[in-house]
Parts: structure tokens; sequence; C-alpha cells
């Protein structure tokens, strides 16, 4: 379903994502089956999503950003594409960000470009992310620093993949 009030130029959407109302997808982004793209949302061209991805109200995706299966993306989180921006004046190729299969981001957080955040990894909530995040691991603040691990389930681990019962995970 796409919704009438979108203007999406792309033919490389899965049959069966939502598009809701004032999103832009621009014609060579790649939106894959199963996805949830919520309204007031911009697709740049070089963006690829995979399945069963929502991406909340607000996001910009900008070109070099990949998406992985199941990923979730909260509403208002910020992708950067370019470390040294200047009006009119652009880099002939993007950094690009990888956000893992079943990573979540959380609401408002910012992703510098070129980083990569791993599998089944979470970003807290207005997060600042300036660096690599490794699969499963749980990073917030600003600078976003380590402070745990998350499970496949969402279980929340301490650095000692301990949940808080006192239970010992091997992810």
């Amino acid at each position: 379903m796409i919704h009438p009030l979108s203007d999406v130029q792309s033919n490389n959407i899965g049959e069966t994502s939502n598009i809701w109302q004032f999103c832009v997808v621009l014609p060579k982004a790649v939106i894959g089956n199963g996805c949830n793209i919520c309204a007031n949302v911009l697709i740049e061209n070089d963006v690829r999503i995979g399945d069963n991805v929502t991406v909340k109200s607000g996001v910009q995706l900008w070109d070099g950003v990949t998406l992985e299966d199941n990923v979730f993306i909260g509403p208002n989180a910020t992708f950067t594409n370019d470390l040294n921006p200047r009006s009119k004046m652009h880099d002939k190729e993007f950094l690009r960000t990888k956000v893992g299969k079943g990573a979540s981001i959380g609401a408002n957080a910012t992703i510098v470009c070129g980083v990569t955040i791993g599998e089944w990894a979470m970003v807290g909530a207005g997060s600042v992310v300036t660096k690599d995040i490794a699969a499963h691991e749980l990073w917030y603040g600003n600078p976003a620093s380590h402070r745990g691990y998350v499970t496949r389930d969402g279980v929340v681990l301490d650095l000692n993949k301990q949940d808080k019962d006192g239970n010992t995970y091997q992810l």
C-alpha cells in the first residue's frame, strides 16, 4: 500500500510493504517486503532497505544507508552521509552506513555516517553514534558508549552478559 499523499518514484518496493502519507522515495531506492515506512520519511536513491523493516515518522535515509532485514528505526532518528558538510559542495562519494539484521535504533538517535551497527544491536533514544557497534551490543549516551548487550529477543544484559535476575547468556 502506497498512500496517495506520498511521492514514491521507485518501482523497487516489496508488494507487502506500506508507505504512509508525506513520504518521498527517490527512483533508485530499494525497499523489501513487509516494511512499514511511516509518515514524513525521506528515502534517497542509494538506500537499500531489507525485509520487515520499520522506519518510524520523521526519518531521513540519505544516500549510502543500508538497513538489513528486521531493523527498527525509531521516530526522528537522524542519519548523516557527509562528515564535512558545506552548502553547495558535495563529496563525489558518500560514506556508507550499515545497520545489521534485527538491530534497533531509538527515537532521536543520531548516526554519524561511515559506521556499522551490528546484528541485533540496540542504540538508545537520543544517543549519538560515532563508532562501529558490534553484534548484540547495547549503546547509549552522547557520545554513545557500550553499556551492555541485547539478545535477539530483546532481553537487556549487563556488561557481564547477565540479565536483571543474574542469568548469564551466550550470544
